[in-house]
């Protein structure tokens, strides 16, 4: 009987642990499965987009599907904007002035501040931190060690999440230093909407720009040689640990679109598919940036799209040349009658202030629309002082204004004294 009991016991226990470790073996599986979900969450969350398309098929199908191209591109993305680089203005916006998430375009602003305040010849030995950062990325270890200078590439060819949290650890002390040392750039170049919390741009509340402010950072940096150099680089050997990696850049445009010569890639759940190009053809040299598109081709398409619309309308003009030109025809027939009061000189010599860009890009249509609105004072009490402004001219392309410059006196004008007035009535005596 007692052995019986011992058996049914044993068979108990047994029966108990079969379950324990049933329930272990699922609780394992679970966690795994929790780790895998969430892991290929973040992963999902910025793998630069990994579906094939066909960029000479897109371009092709973009030019034969979209109406006359002198309409302005109609858009499938939430967001675009065209910049021209040689005046600093828009071309061309839809929502381009809106706060947004921005994805790994996020990076354009990483590689401005890494650039500005380190050395590329460094060595970084990679941190658990930085080895941990999912998504897109190089494949960096804990104690791996690699240069500033090949992060960078990491950092704009392969898009590399590891390589952003490594160099915003080397240069701002911690990802969170490093972000405010973002904003502070930012604050400095005065883009007064972007906010800046991780150098990666995995979705976090309060990170955010807009297209403007993100062409402006773009063309911002490509005025850095190294940075030009290195969003323009198709394919790039990195060396980690001594070891040789080829790496290719994640911008489907770079050398296969005439004229594209950068800048940056970018996808999360929370921006969608970002793109953000800079495209030269002759003069006609722009950046467009498209934000919120809902697959990889349609933010391909829409980029084409609008490179194709500047460079097939618009022109690059000498706004300058032109500017000089009917100012000094005004000059010729006024500067004469401006009366300056009481002043040793009775003549006054006039200039335009200088421009702040020479060059600018304008539709073919309005090159001849280009005027001026003139507006001058003619009567002038001395002492007049160098440089003092007396009037402005309004740059009018049709009914709108498109700059504003001041006309100033060149030359110092002193009131005349008593010994003045003296010698004006002994010239007076015949």
């Amino acid at each position: 009987m007692e052995t019986r009991k011992k058996d049914k016991n044993i068979m108990v226990n047994q029966a108990s642990l079969k379950q324990k470790n049933v329930i272990r073996v699922l609780l394992i599986l679970i966690n795994i499965m929790l780790f895998a979900f969430f892991n290929i969450g973040v992963s999902f969350a910025d793998l630069e987009d990994n579906e094939e398309i066909n960029v000479k098929e897109i371009e092709q199908e973009t030019v034969q599907t979209s109406k006359p191209i002198t309409e302005e591109p109609k858009l499938n993305a939430k967001i675009g904007l065209i910049f021209d680089r040689a005046s600093k203005t828009i071309l061309y916006e839809k929502n381009g002035l809106k706060q947004v998430p921005m994805a790994s375009t996020t990076k354009i602003m990483t590689a401005i501040v890494v650039l500005e305040n380190t050395d590329l010849t460094d060595v970084v030995t990679i941190d658990k931190k930085a080895a941990g950062t999912g998504g897109s990325r190089l494949g960096l270890k804990v104690n791996d060690k690699i240069t500033v200078h090949d992060l960078l590439y990491g950092l704009m060819l392969k898009s590399g999440n590891d390589t952003a949290v490594a160099l915003a650890i080397h240069v701002g002390g911690s990802v969170e230093g490093f972000a405010e040392m973002m904003n502070q750039t930012a604050k400095e170049m005065g883009w007064n909407n972007s906010h800046f919390v991780t150098p990666h741009g995995l979705d976090a509340q309060g990170h955010y720009t807009t297209a403007y402010e993100l062409a402006c950072m773009a063309d911002y940096a490509l005025q850095n040689p190294k940075f030009k150099e290195i969003v323009s680089t198709k394919t790039y050997t990195v060396t980690l640990n001594g070891r040789p990696q080829v790496i290719s850049n994640t911008n489907e445009l770079l050398g296969v679109l005439d004229g594209v010569y950068g800048v940056k890639t970018g996808f999360t759940n929370g921006a969608n598919r970002c793109l953000v190009t800079a495209c030269k053809r002759g003069d006609l040299d722009i950046i467009t940036v498209v934000l919120g598109a809902d697959t990889k081709k349609i933010r391909t398409q829409d980029s084409i799209k609008l490179i194709e619309y500047i460079h097939k309308n618009y022109q690059v003009v000498d706004l300058e040349k032109i500017l000089k030109e009917k100012f000094e025809n005004w000059k010729l027939l006024n500067e004469k009658r401006i009366y300056i009061n009481k002043g040793k000189t009775k003549q006054i010599q006039i200039e335009l202030e200088e421009m702040p860009y020479k060059m600018m890009t304008i539709k073919n249509t309005e090159v001849d629309n280009i005027d001026l609105e003139i507006n001058s004072l003619y009567y002038l009490e001395a002492p007049v002082q160098e440089k003092q402004t007396i009037g402005n001219v309004k740059i009018q392309l049709k009914d709108k204004t498109i700059g504003t410059l001041s006309i100033q006196n060149q030359k110092v004008i002193q009131k005349k004294e008593i010994k003045d007035y003296f010698m004006d009535f002994l010239s007076l005596v015949p």
